[in-house]
């Protein structure tokens, strides 16, 4: 046994570098909630289905076609070099872009807004591909603006930025906007903005929510109703915050709740109510802490990372996922205004689940045990080997280890 794992950590194959570098304990994690959502969908589901006339397992069905192919791209993606990685979601964020400009022209309009496409009989919601791709090229733009001064990746980002928010608010996507500006907003703090910056774009985002309430109507009565219940219908926040009553600790049992024969959307933007009421408190809060591992151990993975790219990047993925889900959950406990927004890996919908997964895919391919990448083991030793003579070091450096750090 001992032989085969030997074997097993020098295999140089790509496969066999992969398993030995990639963070084990972030795909495990990326799997469990994958395997939770399929779970979920399949409990709360059924019920939505029936009443829109499809049949019981028509969201299950096509939430799992889905499933296998977006685990299979965050492995492919995470096999990817930074460089590669780089590449590829730029690449993705320049189609991305186009589709999302393509949604006010040849979008269908549901619920009063344009931002899905029909491509082959699949509803894409560019806006989810937006989100992982575009945290990827404004670090690229911060990170050169960092090598060299005379680049203007601040306006570049900035520009960009500016660009989405128009995109988005003509569909339009409050919500949508609000996160992808988020993100922009940490990325740029991270690299080092000056406070005085800060606190104008946190002025300016008071102004731009501000604008929102005054000029969009269904914003003003989602943050109206939040603020004062009885000023409108909150038929689904109350009943989504009852769930998580009825459940208790250990909630009713599986198949047992009843919030999901009632809420349309159950199986996506609240689905999080489903847990709370069939499975109860304890497994929310594990789920919740799922998410938080999941931020927590990307950004523990960056912390002595010396690439400000890689830096950056990772922070504003994991800054996507993690705000996202933020949204969701407060929005189901009646802590935040209502906003349709899925929780990442266990709500319904084919486009999150994919661009979710290119996204983990991303962030396991930057964090990979990289030679030179500043990882605190790898420096340790180098800086050792560097510095104390090897006269003094007990086993000399072997040929079979001279390529280790």
């Amino acid at each position: 046994e001992a032989r085969l794992i030997d074997v097993s950590r020098t295999d140089r194959s790509v496969v066999g570098r992969w398993w030995w570098t990639v963070d084990r304990w972030t795909l495990l994690v990326v799997f469990l909630l994958a395997g939770a959502g399929a779970i979920l969908v399949a409990a709360a589901s059924p019920p939505v289905a029936e009443r829109i006339g499809l049949d019981s397992f028509h969201f299950v069905r096509r939430q799992l076609a889905f499933l296998g192919p977006a685990l299979v791209l965050m492995v492919l993606v995470s096999l990817l070099s930074p460089l590669w990685a780089r590449r590829m979601a730029a690449i993705g964020f320049v189609a991305a872009l186009i589709l999302l400009a393509a949604t006010l022209f040849a979008g269908p309009e549901i619920k009063g807004a344009q931002r899905w496409l029909n491509v082959g009989g699949f509803i894409l919601q560019p806006s989810e591909f937006i989100k992982p791709t575009f945290a990827v090229v404004v670090a690229w733009m911060l990170a050169e603006r960092q090598r060299s001064p005379r680049f203007p990746g601040g306006i570049i980002a900035a520009a960009l930025l500016g660009l989405l928010l128009v995109l988005l608010m003509l569909q339009p996507d409050v919500g949508m906007a609000m996160v992808v500006a988020a993100i922009w907003f940490i990325q740029v703090f991270v690299a080092g903005l000056a406070l005085f910056w800060v606190a104008a774009l946190a002025i300016l985002a008071v102004g731009a929510l501000a604008g929102a309430y005054a000029f969009f109507p269904h914003v003003a009565s989602r943050i109206d109703r939040f603020l004062d219940p009885s000023s409108g219908d909150t038929y689904q926040v109350e009943t989504a915050l009852n769930a998580f009553s009825n459940g208790g600790l250990f909630g009713t049992g599986p198949g047992e709740g009843i919030v999901k024969n009632v809420l349309p959307d159950a199986h996506a933007d609240f689905i999080f109510a489903v847990v709370g009421e069939e499975f109860g408190l304890l497994v929310a809060l594990g789920l919740l802490g799922l998410f938080a591992f999941l931020v927590i151990r990307g950004l523990a993975r960056i912390l002595h990372e010396k690439d400000l790219f890689i830096l950056l990047a990772v922070t504003g993925v994991l800054a996507q996922i993690g705000v996202q889900a933020v949204i969701n959950m407060g929005v189901n406990m009646q802590l935040l205004p209502a906003k349709g927004m899925t929780l990442p890996f266990i709500s319904y919908g084919g486009s999150s689940l994919l661009a979710l997964a290119f996204g983990m895919g991303i962030v396991l391919a930057f964090t990979r045990r990289r030679a030179g990448a500043g990882f605190w083991p790898q420096a340790a030793l180098r800086t050792i080997r560097n510095t104390v003579p090897q006269s003094v070091l007990l086993v000399p450096r072997s040929p079979a280890t001279r390529g280790m750090v």
